[in-house]
């Protein structure tokens, strides 16, 4: 078995989406290469209603499919199909957008205020681009979860992980998606087919994520860790990008340690991309804005 290295370790950084929702941005809009088919993660956790109730009016997608998973408060959802619902704690909404979709996201939050979720962008292969929009809506109980010896707990969203699958099928990216609580001073070690793009995104507690199996840890550039101590503990809103290997290390800390794994299969496509519409070429993303301006851009 072989460890995956660490490549970076980042703060999500703030931003503001759709009508002023105030959140926090994991990684997307740049070079989108090392975490191919990932493109973009949004932290949307926030207590302050003010900041997020004005929430993701009317927009385009096209090209790409949209991953929201809600830990508290609820998110109201309508679409240019006619579909009207909503998530709430725990549930997930995969969205696959393929030839085009308009619709509106509108967070709302608990008695408490809290409204917490994340939303993660797969982008979708050249042959899917076009392919009719769907949605598969999973409520909290749906989703498996799996509780191992040690007290590691795992809900499976998508994919498949020590023997139980994710209720989200047929997407494009063969994603593993994961919910990975790990108890406070666990050495847990979790594995990731070699294959894939991975990362892990800290949400709850802190930890550190392993480069080699000891003594010592491996350098990785730009980090800045000494080759005698552990790397740099991964804390909330950490974001940890894996290197080539078949599994995952992480040592809990006193708090224990709460993220999403995520892992796919690279498309190693090109990537035309401005705003919620990605493509593989501009003439292909000029086309998508041209039929925004005529009125043709929902394909019957």
């Amino acid at each position: 078995m072989s460890l995956r290295p660490v490549k970076r370790l980042i703060k999500s950084k703030p931003t503001r989406e759709g009508a002023g929702v105030h959140l926090r941005r994991a990684f997307g809009f740049g070079n989108t290469s090392e975490f191919d088919p990932f493109l973009l993660l949004d932290d949307f956790r926030n207590d302050v209603p003010e900041d997020y109730l004005a929430g993701f009016p009317w927009h385009p997608h096209r090209g790409i499919e949209t991953v929201t998973y809600v830990l508290a408060g609820t998110v109201e959802h309508g679409d240019s199909m006619g579909n009207r619902g909503a998530i709430a704690a725990g549930d997930v909404q995969w969205m696959t957008a393929g030839s085009g979709i308009i619709h509106q996201e509108m967070p709302k939050g608990d008695q408490s205020g809290r409204m917490h979720g994340f939303q993660l962008w797969a982008n979708l292969p050249a042959s899917l681009k076009m392919t009719a929009p769907r949605y598969q809506e999973v409520k909290a109980p749906e989703i498996p979860e799996i509780t191992d010896d040690d007290g590691t707990h795992v809900r499976v969203v998508c994919g498949s992980f020590w023997g139980k699958s994710g209720p989200v099928d047929g997407i494009a990216a063969d994603p593993i998606y994961l919910d990975v609580s790990i108890a406070p001073g666990r050495r847990k070690t979790l594995p990731v087919e070699t294959t894939r793009h991975a990362f892990a995104y800290v949400f709850a507690g802190g930890g550190k994520f392993c480069n080699a199996s000891g003594p010592l840890a491996v350098p990785t550039e730009g980090v800045g860790w000494s080759d005698t101590s552990l790397p740099k503990e991964a804390d909330n809103r950490s974001l940890v990008l894996f290197d080539r290997g078949d599994e995952v290390a992480v040592q809990a800390g006193d708090d224990g340690i709460r993220f999403l794994l995520v892992s796919g299969k690279p498309l190693e496509e090109p990537v035309a991309w401005y705003g919620p519409i990605v493509m593989n070429t501009q003439e292909q993303l000029r086309q998508a804005f041209d039929e925004l301006d005529e009125g043709t851009f929902l394909k019957p």
